[in-house]
């Protein structure tokens, strides 16, 4: 099925050094950008990580330190791959939980400045996970009705990118709401629909250190604003301070930003915190 896009789509794959988004660097990453008019662009692109790739990640990906060594640095495609994602949404296979995040650091790491907050993030995983619950090889076989190692190979950026865009036209595909019977299992296809119902957490952060809550009374009654909708604040998700909120924490405790700006969290966890202690500094 053609995407329904009010603007263009990046479906986006990439490989790292690890799973560590503090300490671990991109090593290649693959993108499908698609147009509202159909037109697609596709692109590889090996990443110099400036740091020896793991042996079980050269035995995973067969990227290895000779594949990479003339490649560019992050640093040095950052602000060309930014624009190519500036103005569209984001979709992957389990991105929100890991490729966005990594990708985020990458760009605060390079000192490029791109909001994902204004992006609809779209994950196929999520998807994929709460319309059936597997992973990409069945959700390959599952909605293009082929193995994926007859048609791929596996564990390859560029690879696993084509197979989830596959996977995203046939889930839209076997979910239509003009075919699919069961009103349980309509997904519209419409990039807001997509983004909300990929969404399996209330983060502040990508990596889910401060969250949102909602604001309750002294007798437990969620508080509504002028529009009806329940009032959410910055709370903290981790550590002694978890489930208290970030803003009165530092008040208390204003040693505890320091302690965090310090310790292995990742740069855009610091970042949140960073908002949310200028926003209050501001307001008083």
């Amino acid at each position: 099925m053609r995407l329904n896009l009010t603007k263009p789509l990046i479906v986006f794959d990439l490989e790292a050094t690890g799973l560590n988004l503090v300490k671990d660097r991109i090593i290649q990453i693959s993108y499908i950008k698609v147009f509202p008019d159909g037109r697609e662009e596709r692109k590889t692109l090996n990443v110099n990580p400036e740091r020896s790739i793991p042996k079980e990640v050269v035995a995973l990906t067969g990227i290895n330190d000779e594949a990479v060594k003339g490649a560019p640095t992050f640093k040095q495609i950052a602000p060309s791959l930014a624009k190519t994602f500036q103005g569209c949404d984001i979709a992957g296979f389990n991105s929100n939980h890991f490729d966005v995040p990594l990708l985020s650091e990458e760009f605060i790491r390079a000192d490029v400045n791109f909001d994902f907050g204004v992006c609809r993030l779209i994950d196929v995983q999520t998807i994929f996970h709460k319309m059936e619950r597997r992973n990409l090889a069945a959700a390959y076989k599952f909605y293009c009705g082929k193995k994926m190692e007859e048609d791929f190979e596996a564990h390859r950026a560029d690879q696993d990118t084509e197979a989830t865009y596959r996977v995203l036209q046939g889930q839209l595909d076997k979910y239509d709401p003009e075919t699919q019977p069961d009103p349980e299992r309509h997904l519209a296809n419409d990039m807001d629909a997509l983004a909300q119902f990929s969404k399996t957490n209330d983060n502040v952060d990508f990596a889910g250190r401060i969250i949102w809550m909602e604001k309750s009374d002294s007798k437990g009654n969620v508080l509504l604003d002028e529009e009806g909708n329940p009032q959410k604040h910055e709370v903290f998700n981790f550590g002694k301070y978890k489930g208290q909120d970030v803003s009165e924490v530092l008040r208390r405790d204003p040693s505890y930003y320091n302690w965090m700006q310090n310790g292995e969290f990742t740069k855009d966890t610091k970042q949140a915190l960073t908002r949310i202690r200028l926003r209050e500094f501001n307001n008083h």
